[in-house]
């Protein structure tokens, strides 16, 4: 059976079930900050578990993307792990239980019309004392008691240990399904049941609640089931996965067998671009902290599998068309973002190009070191030093002293690393998603907020709920540093989302006035956040909310305009310039776009001319609320990354832009006013941001150019204003004259020294040893300085120091002869700075330092040149 039969028969036998069948979640929960990445198919329906907001439906199936990469070593290793894998789940929200979700479990496995597994070759788990699991699996499914084992809380229970460990909350039994393959003596997990039928409050005993309403919540690996059902022993050996894992040894140039040594890293190649692939997709791009880095880490431990197997090139990218052909039926929008992916997978290999090789030969060394030492340990010291300075990250540090049989002294790296203040988030996956807080407790007993904003900017309303210091209270006392949160059943006030700000605006009732500085929105129920200007607020009170129109007006200008920029930028640069973010505030947009290169100013000219054009026509702007499905069949443009509800609202400019969006705006693109765009840099690579002004800020704007203008043409006696760059590129002539007389007097005084210094040189046989100081010289002139004195001999070791505006500069210089007898600039110029507290590091041949006490320079220079003496 083919994974992608598999994947459709089992959300077609749940949904016969009456499960409603519903789309996988984002790979990145944008509003959840308890995990990284989505890591299990339950995590969609945190609210629905926790009874938080309204109950559109009792049960539901889905096939859900994650990632997780607490297991990231043993991927390729082992036959099973991935981080990135496709999960299938059924679940009941208080609907059906223990009984059907065993029986069903059963069914779809053992019945010929679905799955048709042997029933003989099947194993059950259940929890120590679970009896009620037990008995319905071996009195009414007829499983035989030698096939059911119990096991502990270790093994059977969620989170595993929660009785006895924590963490506090939702939490319950579990039942697992074991299959024992064709010739093989171990089984595999398949499909795990879990009964969350408990709220965990406090230590034992007797700290297991039942819940009101139990719950379902289900979990089948589908590469692991496909492993089963094709009868191969490996999820790497699946139709979707085989071909990737012969693509990667196609294109490093080695062939892919399953048992070959090369099998495991191209099985990790495979797996890793499958997951970057997906993230880049979504908008998540290598970075140094977040989702980023985890992206950063599964490239390059990719690249370093490939570059160990003699693929010094970037190559990764070139793996992306197999990633998009192999997930074509179920995710078809990957095809869509393909240059994006290849573009951002490709950029990160050419920047760790740049490293890995020094990175793998500095390590090498640290290796030697530590075998000479008769250790086994890599120091934190070295691991930190490639991870802070060659980009060499810590996991590949681990990774090849785990290759080597070597280990890393991870406590003294996390010991500097906390130093640096530098922290790096692996994604995970544990009961805390289940947190409950002030906005849980509201949201249980609250209907969602009644949203009003998009035809009123004042409204009458009731206060629902008080937040003050994380807690729900009943009522609240002015106090002038006080943040609140307010609750309200209706309101006007926008939340922000979607890149749009959320209003601001004021709460009045009897006797008080609260000041609202923001408005946020969690699961429906909107939070007016500010502080009670005066008087007292109680719940229940009855309120006037009233919205500050003029911000809102700028903020819907904006808005407006920044769908027309959209529009803009796909007219001028193409349809691969899609939206990667976005910032709407009062009369200012920042848009952040995919684009490989910068945009040119002829470029970003059309683009406003064409902005303004569509302000000029006066299109109108509609907005509809409609079917998700309908919108796209419509044209309506979507964010791939961004989780929309089944109904969505369209907002339509004309007959050039269709966009799916709850934010507010104009009724015609006329009322921009005017859009000016003020600048256009990169944010990362391939990703550009345009920010542009609105209505009277572009107006300003405008004007403030024009009286610059104004003074530059003042300041450089211009008669006109268009005689201004004119008379500035005169004076910019006369400088560079200026310049290069000063250059040509500097390389007369700097030919001088470079005489005076060699003359000074100490010999050590062949070769010129000069350490000194000089006074005033930047980091470009010491350089230029050592570079000189290395061409005037064969070999030479040359250690320049300097202070420049306050600053100690250190840098060592070594000729070509010096380094092939292992003599290493780096090495040096870290000894001399000691002397003046700094440190640095480099090339072999050329390395600079810094340091925090300047009058300790002659001693630094002094102890370089007898620690190169030494070495000579």
């Amino acid at each position: 059976m083919k994974t992608d039969e598999l994947r459709e028969k089992y959300l077609d036998f749940f949904a016969s079930k009456g499960c409603v069948r519903r789309p996988t979640d984002v790979l990145v929960p944008r509003g959840d900050k308890t995990v990284l990445f989505t890591p299990a198919g339950m995590n969609q329906f945190k609210n629905q578990f926790l009874g938080i907001g309204p109950l559109e439906f009792t049960k539901a199936t889905t096939c859900q993307k994650c990632i997780r990469t607490g297991d990231i070593d043993n991927v390729g290793f082992t036959a099973y792990h991935h981080t990135f894998f496709e999960m299938l789940g059924n679940f009941s929200f208080g609907d059906y239980f223990k009984k059907e979700a065993i029986h069903w479990a059963w069914e779809f496995l053992t019945t010929k019309k679905w799955l048709g597994l042997d029933p003989s070759r099947l194993r059950i788990t259940v929890y120590l004392d679970d009896d009620e699991a037990y008995n319905i699996w071996h009195d009414e499914v007829k499983v035989s008691a030698s096939a059911i084992s119990r096991e502990n809380e270790g093994e059977n229970f969620w989170p595993a240990n929660s009785p006895s460990q924590g963490p506090d909350g939702v939490c319950g039994p579990c039942s697992e399904i074991y299959y024992l393959p064709e010739g093989s003596k171990k089984d595999v997990e398949i499909w795990n049941l879990v009964f969350t039928q408990f709220n965990r409050v406090g230590d034992p005993p007797n700290n297991l609640q039942p819940l009101p309403k139990k719950n379902i919540d289900t979990g089948m690996g589908l590469e692991r089931c496909a492993s089963v059902m094709q009868g191969v022993h490996s999820n790497f050996e699946i139709d979707i996965l085989a071909p990737l894992c012969q693509a990667a040894g196609d294109i490093v140039g080695v062939k892919y067998s399953y048992d070959s040594p090369q099998g495991r890293p191209l099985r990790r190649i495979a797996d890793h671009v499958r997951a970057c692939t997906f993230c880049l997709h979504e908008g998540v791009a290598p970075g140094p902290e977040k989702q980023g880095y985890i992206v950063r880490l599964l490239l390059r431990r990719a690249f370093l599998e490939g570059y160990l197997l003699g693929q010094h090139e970037p190559f990764l990218y070139k793996l992306v068309p197999a990633v998009i052909e192999a997930m074509k039926v179920p995710y078809p929008e990957l095809a869509q973002t393909a240059q994006q992916c290849i573009t951002g997978i490709r950029g990160e290999e050419e920047q760790f190009l740049s490293t890995v090789d020094k990175g793998v030969r500095k390590f090498d060394s640290f290796l030697e070191e530590a075998r000479k030492k008769g250790s086994k340990t890599i120091s934190g010291d070295a691991a930190w030093e490639l991870h802070s300075t060659d980009g060499f990250l810590i996991e590949l540090s681990q990774a090849l002293a785990a290759k080597n049989e070597f280990q890393v002294d991870r406590p003294r790296f996390d010991v500097l690393q906390a130093e640096h203040s530098i922290v790096s988030k692996k994604g995970g996956f544990d009961g805390s998603v289940m947190a409950i807080g002030p906005l849980s407790e509201l949201q249980r007993s609250l209907k969602p907020t009644e949203f009003l904003g998009y035809d009123l900017t004042d409204s009458p309303a009731k206060v629902m709920g008080l937040i003050e210091e994380e807690k729900v209270v009943s009522s609240v006392q002015q106090d002038d540093d006080a943040l609140i949160g307010v609750v309200l059943d209706k309101t006007p006030f926008y939340a922000e989302a979607g890149g749009q700000v959320g209003d601001t605006g004021y709460l009045k009732g009897p006797g008080f006035e609260f000041e609202v500085t923001n408005t946020k929105k969690d699961n429906g129920l909107y939070i007016h956040i500010g502080i009670l200007a005066k008087g007292k607020i109680d719940l229940h009170a009855s309120v006037t909310a009233t919205v500050n129109s003029a911000r809102r007006a700028g903020i819907k200008r904006a808005h407006s305009a920044t769908h027309l920029l959209h529009h803009a930028l796909q007219t001028v640069l193409g349809n691969h310039a899609m939206q990667r973010g976005s910032l709407v505030q009062e009369d200012i947009l920042r848009f952040d776009f995919t684009q490989p290169k910068p945009i040119t100013d002829d470029q970003l000219t059309k683009i406003e001319d064409i902005i303004n054009e569509k302000v000029a026509l006066g299109a109108p702007v509609t907005c509809e609320v409609m079917d998700q499905e309908a919108a796209k069949k419509a044209g309506a443009t979507a964010l791939f990354g961004e989780k929309y509800p089944d109904r969505v609202r369209v907002v339509t400019m004309g007959d050039f832009s269709k966009e799916l969006c709850g934010g507010t705006h104009l009724t015609s693109t006329g009322q921009v006013g005017f859009c000016k765009v003020v600048s256009e840099e990169s944010v990362s690579k391939g990703v550009r941001r345009v920010t542009a002004y609105t209505g009277p800020k572009a107006m300003r704007k405008i004007r403030e150019d024009e009286n610059l203008l104004k003074e530059v043409a003042l300041a450089v006696k211009a008669p006109r204003l268009e005689d201004a760059p004119q008379r500035v590129n005169a004076m910019l002539e006369e400088l560079r004259e200026l310049k290069r007389e000063l250059q040509k007097q500097s390389s007369q005084s700097a030919a001088n020294l470079v005489e005076t210094l060699f003359a000074e040189a100490t010999k050590v046989g062949d070769t010129s040893v000069i350490a000194a100081l000089v006074e005033n010289f930047d980091t470009d002139a010491i350089r230029s300085l050592i570079d000189q004195l290395r061409r005037k001999t064969q070999s030479a070791a040359v250690l320049i120091g300097s202070v420049s505006d306050g600053k100690v500069i250190l840098i060592a210089g070594l000729s070509q002869d010096l380094i092939a007898k292992k003599v290493n600039a780096s090495d040096w110029v870290k000894a001399a700075a000691k002397a003046v507290g700094g440190g640095g590091g480099g090339r072999p041949d050329l390395a600079q330092a810094g340091g925090k006490t300047p009058e300790n320079l002659p001693q630094a220079i002094a102890d370089g040149k007898s620690y190169i003496l030494g070495k000579l």
